[in-house]
């Protein structure tokens, strides 16, 4: 007579496998982290590895074109960001007086509005800078640390995406080996959706990305806007992290206009002009560019994206959508998981389950 495992033991367990699974990333993200991300970029590149392919390009060179191209894409927009941070340094003098000068009006505000004049507040200053640089040698070192993880992060990345594309059906029969052959109908379907979201997602960053430089960065050179262009790359790239990425950008955005301009109504420019392209991107441009692919309520989506950042830093961060996304495909096409899948997903029941 065979044992029914209780659903309470069966609900444990897998709150015991996630809290395993979060110890594991945990421990070993630099090793996971580059391996995660080399896979995503693996199944946007199948494409242009397939149309090699297809054109009897060996396949070991058809591997490493895609590769290629992906790095000449990456140094392009590196070499873009450093030529405009590299004009920002330029107008270093002229933005240490504008900063001076943003200093001294906060710094007569504070006078008369709470009281403290402005050898006081240099006496603050001064507490707080020693106890700044009694902490700076661990900063600096743990700067280092991560300025090392980020090399190695990039250095691993393209040697992880060529033997993936190139072992992708090695890859593919161990994960079939683990299922029984009535189910390889439901995993097929599983792994082909994750592919056409993986794509869609990415691709639709890519386009994203290019598109918020576009019109945010030209708007504000239209409004004579200094480092409009620079403000329109960190927005667009720190955009990539959903819903806090877009008020750091909103925040760093501010602090640059505020370094390089002496008006106040360049601020609300830009924030006008922020706002306006965040319209777009989020009603109009980005729902048209991806599509109605597997969608993830916000609660859910703010929580991954903290948790990711805790667990493995800013890779974490950008990943959590993308494998938040795999695991709703996954769960929706389980049985005994399906309950997870209605967690984090977005459609809301018109009645609660307890009236019906």
């Amino acid at each position: 007579m065979v044992k029914v495992m209780p659903e309470s033991v069966k609900r444990a367990i897998e709150l015991i496998g996630l809290f395993v699974l979060g110890t594991i990333v945990v421990v070993g993200n630099t090793i996971i982290m580059p391996l995660l991300m080399a896979f995503f970029f693996s199944l946007v590149l199948l494409p242009v590895f397939r149309f090699f392919k297809k054109i009897r390009v060996p396949e070991v060179v058809a591997v490493f074109l895609p590769i290629l191209l992906l790095t000449i894409v990456v140094v392009l927009i590196i070499w873009l960001f450093s030529s405009q941070l590299g004009a920002l340094l330029d107008d270093f003098p002229q933005i240490q007086r504008t900063v001076a000068k943003h200093l001294d009006d906060l710094s007569i505000w504070i006078s008369r509005s709470f009281g403290y004049s402005p050898a006081e507040q240099v006496k603050f200053i001064n507490e707080q800078s020693k106890k700044l640089f009694s902490s700076l040698g661990g900063v600096l070192s743990g700067a280092a640390g991560s300025l090392s993880g980020i090399i190695i992060f990039i250095g691993l990345l393209p040697i992880y995406i060529y033997f993936i594309i190139l072992y992708r059906n090695l890859f593919l029969k161990f994960m079939l080996m683990w299922f029984k052959k009535d189910e390889y109908q439901n995993v097929e379907e599983i792994v082909r959706q994750t592919e056409k979201m993986i794509k869609s997602y990415l691709v639709g960053l890519l386009i994203q990305i290019t598109y918020i430089i576009v019109l945010l960065g030209g708007t504000l050179w239209l409004f004579g806007i200094r480092n409009a262009l620079l403000i329109g790359i960190i927005f667009a790239f720190l955009n990539l992290i959903p819903y806090l990425g877009a008020l750091i950008g909103n925040i760093l955005s501010v602090l640059l206009t505020l370094a390089s301009s002496e008006s106040l109504l360049d601020v609300l420019i830009v924030l006008g002009a922020i706002t306006a392209v965040q319209f777009l991107d989020n009603n109009i441009l980005m729902p048209r560019i991806v599509g109605s692919q597997v969608k993830i309520n916000p609660l859910v989506s703010i929580v991954g994206i903290i948790v990711g950042g805790v667990m493995a830093g800013l890779s974490g961060m950008f990943l959590a959508m993308p494998v938040l996304s795999i695991l709703k495909i996954m769960f929706d096409r389980t049985e005994n998981y399906k309950q997870w899948g209605v967690l984090l997903g977005d459609e809301r029941p018109v009645k609660s389950e307890l009236q019906i």
